[in-house]
């Protein structure tokens, strides 16, 4: 892993997050980052695959529904069936579910109105590899940027979330209270990302890639990107997550 992450940002047509993701990676963190193509299947080794926002292919038929049928998207389900860790944000999330590779749907909002700004997001786990950087409960203010964001499941599935804790991040006010106010748009239980009962698949409405520069004087959504890294860390020298942690940002702080 020569001491470092390799992040892969699926480019669809329509995608307009995928800079911002690259961004983060590349420019912020001082990581390794490559854009895969659509229309390529070869993931070029890369440790994460991020499916960032924008409208892929016009978000024709539904948010998502072409681009599950890309070349690059069966290797991405065949990464995510070996392991692999795969973040969806907005339109990515909404991709993931059109694969089957998370449950439920993404309807239009509530309000019927396109809703961008900085929204609180509660995080219920912080056991995952995209939460261990955070601390259980923690209020994170990252923006969302989306039309339909609004996540709907069934009972049973809903109650299979809340029972192996997938659900990862809710809307909530700045002091973590869950309320219908908090809630921007009208999804189930105030749900703004889940992840798949392994463990390796997370999807979110909120963009963590446009609160992670702190020249944009929003910082919280880096709590993602880090997670991932000190997991990566972690695995590689066998230390203890916080000790992996502090290394990492150590050594981060110097890469180019």
């Amino acid at each position: 892993m020569s001491g470092g992450v390799k992040f892969g940002i699926v480019v669809f047509p329509g995608s307009n997050g995928d800079h911002d993701a690259y961004y983060a990676c590349k420019k912020v963190l001082h990581q390794d980052a490559v854009f895969l193509w659509h229309k390529e299947s070869d993931l070029q080794d890369v440790d994460v695959v991020i499916l960032p926002g924008g409208f892929s292919y016009g978000d024709y038929l539904r948010c998502g529904a072409i681009a599950r049928f890309s070349p690059v998207m069966s290797s991405v389900t065949r990464f995510a069936a070996q392991g692999g860790p795969v973040l969806g944000i907005c339109n990515g999330f909404q991709v993931l579910l059109e694969s089957g590779l998370l449950p439920g749907v993404l309807l239009r909002n509530a309000t019927l109105r396109f809703v961008c700004r900085h929204v609180h997001v509660r995080v219920e786990n912080a056991a995952t590899r995209f939460t261990r950087a955070c601390r259980p409960g923690e209020v994170l203010t990252i923006p969302i940027a989306h039309g339909d964001g609004n996540y709907f499941t069934d009972p049973e599935t809903l109650k299979r979330l809340e029972d192996r804790e997938q659900i990862v991040f809710r809307y909530c006010d700045a002091e973590g209270a869950v309320t219908a106010e908090a809630n921007p748009n009208g999804s189930i239980e105030n749900i703004a990302g889940i992840i798949n009962e392994a463990g390796n698949v997370l999807g979110m409405m909120p963009h963590p890639e446009r609160a992670s520069d702190p020249a944009l004087g929003w910082t919280d959504g880096q709590s993602v990107f880090r997670s991932l890294l000190e997991e990566f860390l972690s695995r590689a020298t066998g230390e203890p997550a916080g000790l992996a942690g502090d290394s990492l940002t150590s050594a981060g702080r110097g890469r180019r």
